[in-house]
């Protein structure tokens, strides 16, 4: 049998929406697994799980099901600033070279507590590395497939066409070297690009490619945030919605930054099935650099809209201490797990 044709089958055992979910009465991924098929268990034997919520609906037990994600596998607050600078050498010119080790490999992740989802992953997680590098140098990316169908890696940015990652399919079992001087500087992503290419999208083989400026950015507290979504049924809508992968994981981590202090985070939208994603912060405005191509010109607001594969660098301060909410302003999608907090704490008086 097919991939294809397991996702068919599933979608038929379930036959759950998430407008189905959301109709139901319980609110947003309270309502997550109203029915005992919308979403995947990691044994099939196994009872479904049955997301319920706390009634508050500001609550970070919203997510639903008790307890947490196995944060030893993938921890959404360490992906925020782990950035992968990879093995750096000097080659004889005096360029700077890195070199990168990057595996395709199917894997069961955790996108809820207790709800799983079979992903098509770069070096096991969903997103893969934060690949990043300065403007001007040598990148040397080897790519190994050991996944179960052909992949590829398609950087953003300005290379070559023999490495650009759309006709140079890696089959399983096959490696692929990818070569190029790192440019332009800002904010890009890296994806698979082997048809169907909706489904090695959404399947979670993406992740951010950072080219920093030579000169480099004003020195602050950066994290990584890439928007996502996952079908758990297989009837092309998205019923969990999240932030680096796991729902409300920010809700129930608040992300802690100091009163005053410059935060820069790379946003990027990766979702499928969806025209656009969002970002909304509460209490306070951001500077907005699209694409982070540029390091002057901004615009200043509140409320970013996203289409797929569009990425913007935010940079804001928070004048008062407190707990201040972040999530996708369409309001679904915040109620199916896209939602966060940002703990400020006061000012640190030296």
């Amino acid at each position: 049998m097919t991939d294809r044709q397991d996702d068919v089958d599933n979608q038929a055992e379930s036959g759950i929406s998430r407008r189905d979910l959301l109709r139901s009465g319980v609110a947003g991924a309270v309502g997550l697994a109203a029915g005992a098929g919308a979403l995947t268990a990691s044994n099939p034997g196994e009872a479904q799980p049955r997301l319920t919520g706390a009634g508050d609906a500001h609550s970070p037990e919203l997510a639903g099901t008790k307890g947490d994600v196995d944060l030893s596998v993938f921890d959404p607050t360490a992906f925020l600033k782990d950035f992968d600078y990879g093995n750096v050498s000097t080659l004889p010119s005096g360029q700077t070279q890195r070199e990168y080790q990057m595996v395709a490999v199917d894997r069961e992740i955790e996108v809820a507590p207790g709800v799983y989802f079979a992903a098509w992953t770069y070096n096991g997680t969903v997103p893969g590395p934060s690949i990043r590098c300065t403007e001007g140098d040598h990148l040397k990316v080897t790519f190994t497939n050991a996944g179960s169908h052909p992949h590829t890696i398609h950087f953003h940015g300005i290379h070559a066409a023999g490495m650009d990652g759309v006709f140079e399919i890696v089959q399983p079992g096959e490696s692929f070297v990818y070569e190029f001087d790192a440019a332009p500087m800002g904010f890009h992503l890296y994806h698979c690009h082997a048809l169907p290419l909706k489904r090695h999208v959404h399947k979670g083989l993406y992740g951010a490619f950072i080219v920093d400026p030579p000169e480099g950015r004003p020195e602050a507290n950066e994290m990584m945030m890439l928007m996502n979504g996952f079908d758990t049924n297989f009837d092309g809508d998205n019923e969990v919605y999240a932030v680096n992968t796991v729902a409300f994981h920010y809700q129930r981590h608040p992300i802690e930054i100091e009163q005053g202090e410059l935060v820069r985070v790379y946003l990027g939208n990766t979702t499928e099935f969806d025209l656009l994603n969002s970002f909304h912060l509460h209490g306070n405005f951001f500077r907005l650099y699209r694409t982070g191509t540029d390091l002057e010109r901004y615009e200043w607001t509140d409320t970013l809209m996203l289409c797929q594969g569009e990425r913007a660098v935010l940079e804001f301060t928070y004048d008062f201490p407190g707990q201040f909410m972040f999530h996708a302003h369409q309001s679904e999608f915040a109620e199916l797990g896209w939602m966060g907090i940002f703990d400020v704490k006061p000012r640190t008086v030296v």
